[in-house]
């Protein structure tokens, strides 16, 4: 994986760990607890589920995917966030981009994105990701230039291609 060069100020990366288990339950929980609060299931069903569920992406992810490009995202010290990247040779794939709620909203997801779009387009390559169809970053990744190529069950694919944005324009 070529290293990823961030740029901004306050945000770091570095290689996730066994050490980060804890910190990367509680930040897939963070990315569920909402639509999980409608089904009137008791406080401990719904950690038992997302400690479930969590476990079960971990494993596919470890299966299908190169650690080397997991990240965490840090503030300082502190893990706010991940990034899993895996360099294919024609795209790099973002696996999953996550922040903890307290650090949503304040520009850092779209400069990371921004950062990754930056290092494909030196590459050559275009940046997919699958995006839930009701997930609102879609709206994100739309501003940011990412197309929708193809469905998958609940999944869009979206690509961000600089060579098609800039024969667009």
């Amino acid at each position: 994986m070529n290293p990823l060069s961030l740029s901004h100020a306050e945000v770091t990366l570095r290689p996730v760990t066994p050490d980060d288990r804890d910190f990367l339950c509680e930040l897939y929980a963070s990315t569920r607890i909402e639509e999980l609060r409608v089904t009137g299931w008791a406080q401990d069903q719904i950690d038992a589920f997302l400690l479930q569920q969590f476990e079960a992406q971990t494993l596919h992810y470890a299966a299908h995917y190169n650690p080397d490009g997991f990240m965490a995202l840090c503030h300082g010290e502190a893990a706010i966030g991940r990034l899993y990247l895996e360099e294919r040779p024609d795209e790099i794939r973002i696996v999953d981009i996550a922040l903890l709620p307290m650090h949503r909203g304040q520009g850092i997801g779209s400069s990371v994105l921004d950062d990754v779009m930056a290092m494909a387009t030196q590459q050559g390559k275009c940046v997919r990701i699958h995006v839930e169809q009701n997930n609102p970053a879609q709206s994100l990744y739309q501003r940011l230039g990412y197309k929708k190529i193809d469905e998958n069950g609940i999944y869009h694919l979206m690509e961000y291609n600089a060579l098609i944005q800039t024969s667009a324009t």
